[in-house]
């Protein structure tokens, strides 16, 4: 199994609600998917070291997975592209 590290940041004009459900909803994919979460870490809101789309801040959140392949990591990554809650988000592949 392949360990990996994503790291997503969520617009900060969300509520405390709709931020956990957005949380809820990427972690759903990613389990559907076929991968295992092993930490889920909520870093709070943080400001940003540049605007993106004309934010200053937004919530951090940082998961460790494992998964068998990349089915889990795709369709993670394509569906973050098009949300309009996810600013940016960051995957990356752990070293063994």
């Amino acid at each position: 199994m392949r360990e990996y590290e994503v790291i997503y940041i969520v617009r900060p004009t969300l509520q405390e609600d709709e931020v956990k459900k957005v949380c809820k909803n990427f972690e759903d994919i990613l389990t559907s998917n076929g991968a295992e979460i092993i930490d889920s870490k909520e870093m709070g809101q943080r400001e940003l070291a540049y605007e993106i789309k004309d934010f200053k801040s937004g919530y951090y959140f940082v998961l460790t997975i494992k998964a068998n392949n990349d089915n889990a990591i795709n369709e993670f990554n394509r569906l973050a592209l098009i949300s309009k809650d996810i600013i940016r988000h960051l995957i990356t592949k752990k070293e063994a």
